[in-house]
């Protein structure tokens, strides 16, 4: 087991230090950011469903999935101990009608933990929760430039879920998070004189929020035996609308600019936002809903389809007016499986390789010059067995998603991006009953 956790704390020493450039999305200058995929690479790979439960993964999209029975290959005494950790890295082609532009992206996702104590099961972790890591910059008709906006941070996410078997075949569940983070941004205006020369000083506007806030998730799975072979499962998550407390700064420095185009800071003025109300905010977090079912030969493989809504109309955020943007709700359909050639081969390693796959289609909430952003994704990835005897449920996992988001529409940016996700899914046992001969 030392080993194990090792290996997760050195892969979370290594993604921790690119946690904060989690996105370099252009569509991360809205709300709080480009909201993360809360789940593991394992549901990732297969459309983003979450529906699918069993007893040697995580999963982190609905609290009723850490409830659970014994294993028989534990004597029925126990499911084991479940720790996880995730990162991913994408590389981003990001196209508008006047050119394009190529970038990167490294991050931390997950590190997660799941305890069975009989029929209840106990898990709590950290991910983040969304991410803001743009850098923007407009020209007029003449090429010069006209504004620069700037912004990194995000939310984070720590939480603590329960999840209980109520029967074989009904488990119930609900989670506490905690959410936190820093998001900064900058805009600069750039000023010509009649000859259209930059003037020698130029004003930047800096804010930062600080938030912090609870949020609760509620699931439920059920599960039945339909044919001797097949099995139905069925998944239901709420979250209800949740605020953020947001601590507010603003400030306005006099710059000058180098050759480079590097930003010199003479002085700065901080804005007094306790006159106008806005030195302490609610940011809404709008409620979300998720159903999914799928059918599928247990160890074998499994087929099935998700479809989560946000009322993401609702979110507000008063410290910010923006211009020609909107937020509608949001949903997403996601579709996916996997396939496992034979679970329990002794010989042929590819053999027990799991297989997966999917699709999602999503609708993100955010609406610019009129324009729906959308996002579409195709997913595939392997679990790769790595342990061996009492630990043969562990995995390595390798999720890649090839997709789009957004559009050239209305002088937008649409995104391609391609995204390789690794995952650590350790599996190892702390209570065992005593045996004596």
């Amino acid at each position: 087991m030392i080993n194990k956790l090792i290996m997760v704390f050195v892969c979370l020493l290594v993604t921790q230090s690119y946690a904060q450039e989690g996105t370099a999305s252009p569509y991360s200058f809205y709300g709080i950011g480009s909201l993360n995929f809360k789940g593991t690479v394992e549901n990732r790979s297969m459309g983003g469903i979450s529906v699918y439960n069993d007893s040697i993964h995580l999963n982190l999209r609905n609290p009723a999935a850490y409830g659970g029975k014994n294993l028989s290959v534990y004597n029925n005494e126990s499911r084991p101990i479940i720790y996880s950790v995730g990162g991913s890295h994408s590389d981003i082609k990001l196209t508008s009608n006047s050119g394009s532009d190529k970038t990167s992206t490294t991050t931390f996702d997950y590190l997660s933990f799941a305890i069975p104590l009989g029929k209840l099961g106990v898990g709590f972790g950290l991910l983040p929760y969304s991410s803001v890591g743009y850098k923007l910059e407009n020209s007029n008709s003449l090429g010069n430039l006209t504004q620069r906006y700037r912004g990194q941070g995000g939310v984070n996410k720590t939480y603590l879920s329960f999840g209980y078997q109520i029967t074989n075949e009904l488990s119930f569940g609900a989670t506490a998070d905690y959410n936190f983070g820093t998001i900064e941004n900058s805009t600069v205006e750039f000023l010509y004189n009649t000859n259209d020369e930059l003037l020698g000083y130029q004003t930047r506007e800096d804010n930062r929020s600080d938030l912090g806030g609870l949020g609760f998730n509620f699931g439920a799975y059920y599960t039945k035996k339909i044919s001797e072979k097949l099995e139905l499962q069925t998944s239901l998550t709420y979250s209800p609308e949740t605020k953020l407390r947001s601590r507010n700064t603003r400030s306005f420095s006099t710059i000058t600019l180098d050759g480079l185009g590097n930003e010199n800071e003479i002085n700065t003025v901080e804005s007094d936002l306790a006159s106008v109300g806005l030195e302490t905010t609610n940011l809404i977090i709008p409620s979300k809903f998720n159903i999914g079912a799928g059918i599928g030969e247990p160890r074998k493989w499994f087929a099935g389809v998700d479809f989560t809504t946000q009322n993401t109309s609702n979110f507000s955020n008063r410290l910010y007016n923006y211009q020609n943007v909107s937020f509608e709700n949001a949903n997403t359909l996601s579709l996916g499986g996997f396939y496992i050639p034979k679970f329990n081969a002794f010989s042929g390693y590819f053999k027990r390789v799991v297989y997966r796959g999917g699709l999602r289609f999503e609708k993100t909430g955010l609406k610019v010059n009129n324009e729906s952003i959308r996002e579409f994704g195709i997913s595939f990835g392997l679990g790769l067995p790595v342990g061996s005897g009492k630990d043969f449920f562990s995995n390595a996992n390798i999720g890649f998603e090839l997709g789009k988001r957004g559009t050239t529409n209305q002088n937008l940016i649409r995104e391609n991006f391609v995204n390789l996700k690794f995952s650590l899914s350790l599996n190892d046992r702390w209570f065992q009953k005593r045996k004596y001969n």
